[in-house]
């Protein structure tokens, strides 16, 4: 079992924001010691992973917390949960073809500015 402070330290996610998944419901199993302190095991340190994986790609909090319901009725909302996964995927496989095409003309506009300077210093363009 580990504290909030080894779990930090382990992620790079603040104290205060592990505090708030779990007030949003988005960390469904973190235990308690006597004190009321809060224990992660494996399975939460993995619940923290997935939820920051699903945050840092744009889900926004409402559908993990759909998520985490369904997950707790069980097997039958599977094929739901599954759907939830591959549309985020969709979105997340959109963003990064639009990034990948933004990225096209910000490096065409360098290979633009390195022809530019080339004929400013009178110099070759190196390939």
């Amino acid at each position: 079992m580990m504290n909030i402070k080894e779990v930090t330290l382990m992620t790079g996610i603040t104290a205060s924001t592990l505090r708030y998944y779990e007030t949003e419901g988005l960390l469904p199993f973190v235990k308690r010691d006597d004190n009321g302190k809060r224990l992660y095991d494996q399975e939460d340190l993995e619940w923290v992973h997935f939820v920051t994986a699903l945050r840092l790609t744009g889900m926004p909090i409402v559908q993990i917390q759909k998520y985490v319901r369904l997950f707790h009725e069980g097997d039958e909302t599977i094929a739901e949960r599954k759907k939830m996964m591959l549309e985020h995927k969709g979105e997340i496989e959109k963003k990064i073809s639009e990034l990948y095409r933004n990225l096209d003309k910000i490096n065409y506009k360098l290979a633009l500015y390195d022809v530019l300077e080339a004929q400013i210093n009178n110099t070759d363009i190196k390939i």
